[in-house]
């Protein structure tokens, strides 16, 4: 305790009393990869087939509370991609829970995040069991060369930096959130304007037993597990980007302010050992070229894309996971730039975890990706790849 309980009841005469962990509240995360991959043609540059161990990343991790409604996360990646690469801050952020109790709303309805965070993504990129990115988080909106101006940094794959509101009341079977956010991903804000995300889903609770549905867990011949239960929910990110804000990307011609918004909807359906889950999504970006005498800026044909994944997984036991992934990107600009053979393009990226201890994790995922062009040759190549890995944290 920081402080005296007598000093909540004298507060604002006195300072409120607080509380810090008991323990050190730092763990520290360590993964890393080995891969094995098609043989991928000189066009393309030269790329090793096989990586016998590739470290991932070794992040520290910090988390806590400063009593019963407040509450702390601090991650940080020491190093990515290697020993010595530079890593960076994931998120950190204050978050005060149940602020409606103050003003007699249901416990947990509304709560408070500032910081840098990942946005309230239907399903986490940052807290994935998986060992790569979902496609359609990391899609950029990029105008293919000539064709616009396009170039949006956002990504959902991203923390962003801003500020949340959101609650999950009704034992967390209804969730909202709305955030505010600089839209740069974890970069420091480069306009004025700033993004607004929102994010509403329900849980329907699935369980025939009226008394298992009451429960926070149902219970089985193995013990506790999961409502059976179906998620719907949807999705809505609203900015506007901004180029030429300092006048030297385009020297002499005003700055360029484009709009765009990401939309979609989502669902998680679990029964017992499976669970199945998956979203799709549409982005648009509103698209500027020259005009004919190049003093300044007119519509263009915007920067959509679509897509989405859908994920299956099977609990052996406890410790053993198999995995189905799908993956699908519709990009028109993508296939103009010659990422792809075609405007859609997939990924199917089966795999299998399992937990050697509690807090020991490997992992083999095999890739099967979309074909692409390979210049100024009559032929596609398709860079498949398989993936074992090992994720753990102390």
């Amino acid at each position: 305790m920081l402080g005296a309980k007598a000093q909540r009841e004298a507060f604002p005469k006195a300072i409120y009393p607080g509380e810090i962990p008991g323990s050190i509240p730092i763990a520290f995360r360590y993964s890393g990869f080995a891969t094995y991959n098609s043989k991928q043609p000189l066009a393309l540059g030269y790329l090793p087939r096989t990586d016998l161990f590739t470290p991932d990343a070794l992040a520290v991790i910090g988390a806590g509370s400063f009593g019963p409604n407040l509450s702390w996360w601090i991650d940080d990646d020491l190093s990515a991609g290697g020993s010595g690469a530079d890593g960076g801050l994931g998120d950190g952020y204050l978050k005060v829970n149940d602020l409606g109790h103050y003003i007699g709303l249901p416990k947990d309805a509304l709560n408070l995040r500032v910081g840098q965070f990942e946005l309230d993504l239907p399903f986490s990129q940052a807290r994935s069991i998986n060992p790569t990115d979902y496609d359609i988080y990391t899609q950029a909106a990029v105008a293919a060369p000539g064709i616009g101006t396009v170039a949006n940094p956002f990504a959902f794959s991203e923390s962003q930096r801003g500020i949340e509101i959101g609650g999950y009341p009704n034992d967390g079977n209804f969730w909202w959130s709305v955030a505010v956010v600089n839209g740069n991903n974890a970069d420091a804000a480069t306009r004025n304007t700033k993004d607004v995300f929102v994010n509403v889903w329900k849980q329907f609770n699935l369980e025939r037993d009226p008394n298992a549905r009451k429960e926070v867990q149902a219970a089985g011949p193995t013990g506790p597990r999961g409502h059976t239960s179906l998620r719907l929910g949807g999705f809505y990110y609203r900015g506007r980007n901004a180029l030429n804000t300092d006048g030297t990307l385009f020297p002499g011609l005003p700055s360029v302010h484009e709009p765009f918004y990401r939309a979609g909807g989502d669902f998680r359906f679990k029964y017992r050992k499976f669970e199945l889950y998956g979203l799709g999504m549409y982005g648009h970006d509103s698209n500027l070229q020259f005009n004919n005498d190049g003093t300044g800026f007119v519509p263009a044909t915007p920067v959509n894309f679509s897509g989405g994944f859908a994920e299956g997984e099977y609990w052996f036991y406890p410790w053993l996971i198999g995995i189905m992934r799908y993956d699908v990107v519709n990009s028109p600009m993508d296939f103009q730039s010659g990422l792809s053979q075609h405007f859609t393009r997939n990924r199917f990226s089966p795999g299998i975890q399992f937990f050697v201890r509690a807090n020991i994790k490997v992992l083999f995922e095999y890739q099967h990706r979309w074909a692409q062009p390979v210049p100024d040759e009559a032929k596609v190549f398709r860079a498949n790849g398989i993936g074992s890995g090992i994720d753990f944290a102390f």
